[in-house]
């Protein structure tokens, strides 16, 4: 269902607040550049910071703006079952083609509790879901046995998985089919991912490089894989800069690089990237040829 470049856009401020003709023009620009689908309100879009009002008036604008040229893909996560419930609820009236849906952090519910959160929304709403697995932030993680039920639920379509172990790749495959959407969460991964059987990313990295990022994932589905290999080559020094210190500080301050007038502001408890994180990012922008 999804597949390519798909950015997890980063959410710009200016002065504390949203700024949509910055956001507007982002997502224009990932549109022109190749992005094959867009995810508003992700973990790199400062989710956990927005109100209620701003997380729906950036998926609104998010999908007023793509205006159906590439699928959108709304955060719709929370720890909250029910609040997950009402972000899809929202996300399906202003026509996102699917939530992208961390599993609950903090509580750290058992396997047993993923699955039950995860079919309590399908059963409420019919929008398809992606299942967003990423240990590092909730604690939590999806076991394999646990995704291979839940993709037996019709609208369960896929998984984002930054688990950061590849050999899942081949096991969601067997547990889950090979129609099964798998996604890589982790730019640096995305390589193997894709040769083990993925379909794509969510990607950090598209939100300053997005031309790169598409051309790189165009390559790994042509089955191009020396062509892949050299855009690798380029875009690898960046996806380890883009983590030189807590995202999105440093993806923020390399759009500021390659956008001009680009906010790189950010929200309380994250605050702008290092200077030491800020010199890595320069260097590995000038190894891909984008500044």
């Amino acid at each position: 269902m999804f597949t390519g470049s798909i950015p997890a856009l980063v959410t710009p401020f200016c002065d504390g607040t949203f700024s949509e003709s910055h956001f507007r023009a982002l997502v224009d620009w990932q549109i022109e550049q190749g992005s094959s689908a867009l995810v508003p309100c992700g973990t790199t879009g400062e989710a956990p910071t927005l109100s209620f009002d701003e997380h729906y008036r950036v998926i609104s604008i998010c999908i007023e703006q793509a205006a159906g040229r590439v699928p959108v893909i709304a955060g719709c996560g929370s720890n909250d079952t029910a609040t997950a419930v009402r972000h899809m609820e929202f996300a399906k009236a202003e026509g996102a083609a699917a939530a992208l849906v961390v599993a609950p952090y903090y509580n750290r519910p058992n396997q047993d509790g993923i699955y039950a959160h995860y079919a309590h929304l399908a059963e409420k709403s019919d929008l398809p879901i992606i299942v967003y697995n990423v240990p590092a932030r909730t604690v939590t993680d999806i076991q394999p046995a646990t995704l291979a039920r839940l993709a037996e639920i019709p609208t369960i379509v896929g998984v984002k998985d930054a688990s950061g172990q590849i050999a899942r790749v081949g096991e969601h495959r067997l547990g889950c089919g090979v129609d099964f959407c798998q996604l890589s969460g982790n730019d640096d991964m995305a390589l193997a991912f894709n040769a083990a059987g993925g379909v794509g990313c969510i990607s950090v990295t598209a939100n300053v490089a997005p031309k790169l990022c598409a051309e790189f994932q165009s390559a790994c589905a042509n089955g191009d894989y020396q062509l892949a290999r050299e855009l690798n080559d380029r875009l690898h020094p960046l996806h380890t800069a883009l983590f030189t210190d807590a995202s999105p500080g440093p993806v923020k301050y390399a759009m500021t690089r390659v956008i001009q007038g680009f906010p790189e502001e950010m929200r309380l408890p994250l605050i702008p990237a290092s200077a030491a994180s800020k010199a890595t990012v320069d260097a590995a922008l000038e190894i891909a040829g984008l500044i």
